[in-house]
Order: structure tokens, then sequence, then C-alpha cells
């Protein structure tokens, strides 16, 4: 497959964003491990393609609300690094304060709304954006990340209903993972085609390879392209893979260790940037720049997170009560 669709720069700023989520992830899960992050910690490593090809392709001003394997959608979002790093540590200097942890990011500069810990819990969130935006005369779009698992939950049914009722400039992007928490798909939803559930409620919609950063790109761009022309929302489903478990709690003990290094096979960094060096792209020195780019800006964060400050403890009532109200 060639690339003449995309300007060789543009070409190269799609790996350096995957190689950005990457890293950041597999940083996080160290630090993890050391004690410096607590809680939850989804990571998204193996499925850095979804979020990179969906996210060029919308503007700077579109709504967008992910899960709680968020930090490489809010990344790209254009959430700085710092600020998801000193959030996962617990620091006041995150993006939510140090309040919401790994699982909930949020930035309104960005219009980065969420992390959202419910599963489907983000899809009615973003169906208020999305009619918000219509009844103010708005052009921007509201995009929405979630799992196939969230498509077995009535708030999915309820959201691509009225979305398609109202035609709302909303777009419907599932990461199709095939486990959900650890579950197979096939073994928690009798309609494995999930197209098929969004065509049930006459919305338009597509099954894209998740691995192909070019084809995420390339299909977002459609989908988006008929959502801004009016006629209403779109489904796109991402056909993906995580190569580490759910959770950093998570045994793994649900599918075959032959069965993720088969799909390690399909990395979407691997193959994209030897696709990009057969085209005369990119080269391994080039490559290793990225690479080394990336780790200085992954420690940066880390020291700006290490050097960061807890909430104080007189302040731990602030925006849960109303001023002045007694607690």
């Amino acid at each position: 497959m060639s690339l003449p669709r995309l300007a060789p720069e543009f070409a190269l700023d799609l790996l350096r964003d995957m190689v950005r989520i990457r890293r950041l992830e597999e940083r996080a899960g160290e630090l993890y491990g050391e004690g410096k992050i607590r809680g939850f910690l989804h990571l998204y490593i193996g499925e850095e393609a979804v979020a990179v090809g969906v996210l060029h392709a919308l503007a700077d001003n579109d709504a967008v609300v992910a899960t709680y394997r968020e930090h490489g959608h809010a990344l790209i979002k254009g959430v700085a690094m710092n600020a998801i790093m000193a959030e996962m540590y617990g620091r006041q200097e995150g993006c939510s304060r140090g309040r919401g942890g790994s699982m909930h990011l949020f930035d309104a500069d960005t219009r980065f709304f969420g992390g959202n810990a419910i599963v489907a819990g983000g899809l009615p969130l973003t169906v208020g954006l999305a009619l918000a935006e219509r009844m103010q005369g708005g052009s921007r779009l509201c995009a929405c990340f979630f799992g196939e698992g969230a498509m077995a939950e009535g708030a999915f049914h309820e959201s691509i209903n009225l979305a398609a009722l109202w035609q709302l400039p909303m777009l419907f992007c599932c990461e199709n993972n095939l486990y959900a928490m650890g579950t197979a798909l096939e073994r928690s939803q009798s309609q494995t085609d999930l197209c098929a559930k969004a065509s049930a409620y006459n919305v338009d919609n597509r099954s894209v390879d998740g691995m192909d950063v070019v084809a995420v790109y390339e299909a977002t761009c459609q989908a988006v392209e008929h959502i801004r022309a009016g006629h209403g929302p779109f489904f796109l489903e991402f056909r993906t893979y995580r190569f580490r478990a759910h959770s950093m709690f998570d045994p793994q003990l649900y599918r075959d260790k032959e069965e993720v290094e088969q799909w390690k096979l399909r990395g979407p960094i691997h193959t994209y940037s030897a696709q990009l060096k057969a085209e005369g792209l990119l080269d391994e020195p080039g490559f290793l720049a990225i690479l080394a780019q990336v780790d200085a800006e992954v420690e940066a964060a880390v020291a700006f997170a290490e050097s960061g400050t807890l909430e104080p403890l007189e302040d731990l009532s602030r925006d849960v009560y109303t001023p002045g109200a007694t607690p």
C-alpha cells in the first residue's frame, strides 16, 4: 500500500504521535510498578493507530469524549504530556488537578471532555454535547470513543437512537479489541456484526482495520465529511487489539499468549514505520531520532510530575460544596 495522499511531513507526524502514545504508556506502566502511579491504570498499547488516525481527521475545536483507556486520546487532542503525567501522579498540576487520575483526564481548553470510568457512560454525554451544538447553530462535531463491550449497554442504544432521530453531528468510534474487559465478543453478544447494530438505527457506518493508521485516518475523514454536510451521525468500528492486559490488575487468563504475539506482528507502529521506509519517507536513523525526541518529552513529563505538589488538605472540599455552604 502506498501513501500518495499524505504529505511527507504529515505522514511522519502520524508515526511520531503513535510513538508518543506508546512511550507514554510504557513509561506509565513502569511507574505503576514502582508505586509512583496508583489506582487503576489501563494501557492503550497496540491501539495507537485508532486515536491518532481519528484525531488527526478532526478539527481542533471538535469535542471528544473517551473511556478510561484515554491517555493517548487526551495527548493527541492537545492535552500536554506534563499535565497528563502529573494527573496520573495525583498532583494538582495535573489536567484534573490530581483528582481524576488515570481514568478521568479532562481538559476544557482542548475540548477533551473525559475520561469516563463507566462503560458506555460517555455516550449520553456526547449526545448532550452534540445536541447543544445543534441547538446553538454551531458547526463542530462531537466524537465519542467506546469499546465493543459498551454496545451491549442500554446507554449505547439510547444514544445512537437519539443521535439518529435528531440527526446530531456525532461520530461514534467503536474500538473493538475483541475482549471488552476479559470476555470474548462472541461469548457476550449474540450479534457480533457491530455495524449491523448501527444499521438498525439507520446510521451510516463502516468497519475499518484499526491497526492501519492510514486506513483509520481516511475512513474518519469520510465520516467527518458526511457529518459536516448535515447527513447525521456516523458509526465507525475499528478492529484493533490491546497488547497488554485490560488493566494492571488483570492476570489475562482469557486469551492465549500465541494470539497476542500474532497480533503484535501487525502492530501499528511496526507496520507503518516499515511502510514509510519502503516509500522512502523514513530511514532507520530518522526513526531513532523520533524515538529520542519522544523519550526526551516523556522523561520531561516524568520530571514535571515528580516535582508536582499534592493538593492541600484545606482545599479538599473545593468544587464539592457551594462556596459559603457548611460541609
